[in-house]
């Protein structure tokens, strides 16, 4: 087991994965802890240029858009995650596998198969903990320019948001899932425990792990 953390935020579009993401890398640093902030797809330069080809070309077939992930997971997940996670750093990342399960494979119907290519991609690794940021659909909160995935996916939104809460259903201790409709401040304060939590988890099984002193609360 690696001597680090590693962190994936999930959650349906508009969900405020970005802006939680953001303030538990700075309460971690904070703290002293090393903390690298990636994503999927796009964490790497390889990455990026997938990055633009899936969210941002042209129609892609289901099967290809699915190889893509994966291709971006299994480069990104040898060349970024490990290495960060076996000198100790806290790799917090925007998506991972749980989406190409509901996105690829539920809404877009490919089924099981998708995950057995996500997890060999990712070459067994799973997170420490995956953060569900649960809240209803609220198209307010999407973003003004949709790119290509979002767009084809807004119609389906509802079934994805089951779709990840099903995922946390079958594994609750390696999952947290948060009500994202509060207030930011109040969303911070579960999402900051969950990760203490996970820390406090791989202490005891003798990964090591410092525990963060928590944050001061802060005004959204």
């Amino acid at each position: 087991m690696s001597a680090g953390l590693f962190v994936v935020f999930e959650g349906g579009d508009g969900v405020g994965k970005t802006t939680q993401l953001t303030r538990l890398a700075e309460a971690l640093e904070s703290a002293g802890r090393e903390v690298v902030v990636t994503r999927e797809p796009g964490g790497t330069a390889l990455g990026s240029h997938l990055r633009q080809l899936i969210l941002h070309g042209d129609h892609v077939a289901p099967r290809a858009e699915a190889l893509l992930y994966a291709a971006d997971r299994a480069h990104h997940i040898e060349t970024l995650v490990k290495p960060a996670l076996a000198r100790g750093a806290v790799v917090l990342q925007d998506r991972f596998m749980d989406s190409s399960i509901v996105y690829q494979g539920g809404a877009r119907g490919l089924g099981d198969e998708v995950e057995r290519i996500s997890r060999w991609a990712a070459d067994g690794l799973l997170p420490d903990v995956t953060i569900v940021l649960d809240m209803d659909p609220d198209p307010s909160r999407m973003a003004r320019d949709l790119d290509r995935v979002e767009d084809e996916t807004s119609r389906f939104a509802d079934a994805i948001r089951r779709g990840f809460l099903m995922l946390a259903q079958r594994d609750p201790a390696r999952y947290a899932v948060v009500d994202a409709a509060r207030p930011e401040t109040d969303v911070f304060h579960d999402v900051f425990g969950a990760v203490r939590a996970a820390i406090r988890r791989k202490r005891a099984s003798g990964a090591g792990g410092d525990q963060p002193t928590p944050p001061s609360p802060v005004s959204p």
